[in-house]
């Protein structure tokens, strides 16, 4: 069965787990195209999940002969680091997750005068020589605190478990959640950082549902461990919302209050589609923006039972069948193997 055909969306959602840079080539398939990867979250289920998509989607293609990922936790100058190198091994495109919307133009521009295409995932640069496929993340954040304010009758302090300061994913997604809040003055924010790390994020919540009360929690990811933290600290359950993370789609379903709002990994297939029609010399339009939907039980208890898979890690993004034709199968992207492996 071929990725398909059910609207949900991506975003920025990765810990800044530890691990140095990694660098692995799929082999060499009989395809035509080699296809480089820069990824600078490394050790999070869902840039594990969306490294794995692009990989699959590849394979899937029969155009592509090898992909070759850099995989480090790193900033700007890391990643210009991966680029120059994926430059000088001649890959054919570059699938990038960027890490600031404008350090790496320069990198990027040089890589298009060589005749490389480039296709920025998850979050955008702002130079015209790359592709960019994101996630309407101002939508992202409104859509789950619009829901989280109605649950809690508009009024109440909220636990803000927001992302990593400065990144244009989150900064998006906090404009929603301002935009959200206009309607409801009576709502106030106690504001944490995770990083985008469940471990961090949990424990936060731990500290915070230990020192107080709150009438709901709204986190960009990092989701499901605060569900399990407001439960260690001995308090009642809230409402949370978070993304479609396959554990917190499991306790949703199993009982506790929240909301997911899309947030599909699979939008590295989705860069990696681009890059091919690029390189085969179809015209294709510079953005690609999907679009997130919110996810209870009350409203969509089939798809998130449908979604959830028990066997599938707890980090991993369940938001699988999106409103984007993909060649790859769900087995082909579990496999995680590229051309070549």
């Amino acid at each position: 069965m071929k990725v398909a055909a059910v609207g949900t969306a991506l975003a920025l959602t990765a810990a800044c787990g530890g691990g140095g840079a990694t660098q692995e080539g799929s082999g060499n398939g009989d395809g035509q195209f080699v296809i480089g990867v820069s990824n600078t979250l490394a050790g999070n289920g869902w840039r594990e999940q969306m490294v794995c998509s692009i990989k699959a989607e590849a394979l899937a293609s029969g155009q592509v002969s090898e992909v070759v990922v850099i995989s480090e936790n790193a900033g700007p100058t890391e990643q210009v680091q991966h680029l120059q190198n994926l430059i000088s091994q001649g890959v054919d495109a570059i699938v990038v997750n960027p890490s600031d919307p404008e350090q790496l133009n320069g990198i990027i521009e040089q890589a298009d005068a060589q005749g490389i295409a480039v296709v920025s995932v998850d979050s955008a640069v702002s130079t015209d020589a790359a592709h960019v496929v994101t996630n309407d993340q101002v939508e992202w954040g409104r859509l789950g605190m619009e829901w989280l304010a109605e649950e809690v009758g508009g009024q109440g302090e909220l636990l803000y478990v927001r992302g990593i300061e400065g990144v244009q994913a989150d900064v998006d997604r906090h404009k929603g959640v301002m935009a959200a809040l206009e309607e409801y003055p009576d709502i106030t924010l106690r504001t944490v950082w995770s990083g985008w790390d469940y471990t961090k994020a949990g424990e936060q919540a731990v500290q915070q549902f230990s020192a107080g009360d709150f009438a709901g929690v709204w986190t960009t990811g990092a989701d499901y461990t605060v569900v399990n933290a407001i439960q260690s600290a001995g308090k009642e359950a809230v409402p949370v919302t978070g993304q479609d993370t396959n554990a917190f789609l499991g306790q949703l379903i199993e009982g506790a209050p929240g909301a997911v709002v899309t947030n599909p990994a699979v939008i590295g297939a989705v860069g990696t589609d681009i890059a091919l029609k690029v390189l085969n010399g179809e015209d294709v339009t510079r953005e690609t923006t999907l679009t997130p939907e919110l996810w209870s039980m009350e409203e969509d208890t089939q798809r998130m039972t449908e979604a959830y898979d028990p066997q599938r890690p707890p980090t991993s993004s369940a938001a699988v069948d999106i409103d984007y034709p993909l060649q790859m199968t769900k087995e082909q992207l579990y496999a995680c193997t590229g051309p070549g492996e």
